[in-house]
């Protein structure tokens, strides 16, 4: 089991991958930083289940436009094989002109030695 700290720094070094996959466009290896049977919970849709579904909705994401995400950790807390994470999020497109800024829950979950986002949910902090 990982120290709080580390396990701090870890979370922050799996999304520094998720950013850079995201920015280049990779959707499938974004899914594969989720669980087998990870949930992405985005507002006003239906909750996304299995890492098919998730690549799916991520690449929807990037076909709509959005060109990188921006994550930040503002606390993340050890509860064994499983962690949660609360953080800010902001999606950018081609220019860095923010499409969207929100909040964000993460469950991470400990597969084979690897943390994984488990359950994923966003909430917009932009008016609708």
């Amino acid at each position: 089991m990982s120290e709080p700290d580390d396990l701090y720094s870890t979370i922050c070094a799996a999304n520094e991958v998720f950013m850079e996959r995201f920015g280049q466009g990779d959707s499938t290896g974004v899914a594969e930083l989720y669980t087998e049977d990870g949930q992405f919970l985005p507002p006003n849709s239906d909750e996304v289940i299995g890492k098919n579904a998730i690549q799916g909705a991520f690449q929807g994401l990037m076909d709509s436009g959005i060109k990188a995400i921006k994550l930040e950790t503002l606390e993340v807390e050890n509860h064994g094989d499983m962690a949660s994470e609360v953080g800010r999020f902001t999606l950018l497109d081609q220019g860095n002109q923010i499409l969207d800024r929100g909040k964000f829950i993460v469950i991470w979950k400990l597969v084979t030695g690897k943390w994984k986002l488990h359950r994923d949910i966003i909430n917009s902090s932009l008016a609708a």
